[in-house]
């Protein structure tokens, strides 16, 4: 049931041996993430949507597409034939078509998923296109069978990343639109004084860049600091010290910090 809430407790279990470290279960993350990392080199952790707040969502948007249907039903029975056959394309335009124009709005998710702070996006982070909205909404008819959305249902909880049928074939996934800081705290480290006095644009790079170290890859923020190594003192004798914990002693030592 680890896509119920959209939250799971990921327990790992280990037999002690002299080879194998055991894994505490207060170590272990409990959320259910998709890690993801851009060619920039930007690591994002998604957080798929569960079972619960999606049914929530779909709701909603059912009791919208109903209200809007019951109000052109209104106009259409005091046109006759034309109304017949203009609630009836009412009825397959919000059917099928609702969910792709607001899936590719701004907000990326239709009233009910805004309602539940979720959006649809691609596996990558990105957007979602318009051909991958278009064939995920139009698979819930195998999400449907053999009713009340069972298959879809059954889906999304087996799935570890909470996904649907639709979502499978389209490579899609509903996740928690959290805000994202730009900037965060700074790692730990013992401030270092720079080797030279800094201009008022490079503090702000460094600084810029030691707040962004839960965004970057290890990889992507180490390659990043060797290319500031030239303000950066020299390690101590007999300390290994790498480029990214050098400079973010100097991060510390901009921010006011001088004493370890």
């Amino acid at each position: 049931m680890a896509c119920f809430w959209g939250r799971a407790v990921q327990l790992q279990f280990a037999v002690p041996s002299p080879t194998k470290k055991t894994v505490s279960p207060a170590s272990v993350p409990l959320d259910t993430l998709h890690a993801v990392e851009t060619p920039e080199g930007i690591a994002l952790a998604l957080r798929p949507a569960g079972l619960v707040p999606r049914a929530l969502a779909y709701l909603i948007d059912a009791l919208i597409r109903f209200a809007l249907l019951w109000a052109i039903l209104m106009v259409a029975v005091f046109m006759r034939g034309t109304g017949v056959a203009l609630f009836f394309i009412s009825l397959f335009a919000l059917e099928w078509f609702y969910p792709v124009v607001f899936e590719l709005s701004r907000h990326g998710a239709t009233p009910g998923k805004r309602a539940l702070g979720l959006r649809v996006v691609m596996d990558s982070g990105l957007p979602v296109t318009p051909a991958a909205s278009l064939l995920r909404n139009l698979l819930r008819v195998a999400d449907l069978m053999p009713a009340f959305y069972e298959m879809g249902a059954v889906a999304v909880l087996l799935n570890k990343d909470c996904k649907r049928l639709g979502d499978m074939a389209a490579g899609t996934m509903v996740v928690y639109a959290d805000a994202v800081r730009l900037s965060g705290e700074l790692p730990a480290a013992a401030p270092l004084q720079p080797a030279r006095p800094l201009t008022a644009r490079e503090q702000l790079a460094v600084m810029t860049w030691a707040g962004r170290a839960q965004r970057l890859t290890p990889e992507r923020f180490d390659e990043l600091a060797r290319l500031a190594e030239g303000i950066c003192p020299p390690p101590a004798e007999g300390a290994a010290r790498t480029a990214s914990q050098r400079l973010l002693g100097v991060a510390h030592w901009l921010s006011g910090r001088r004493v370890a």
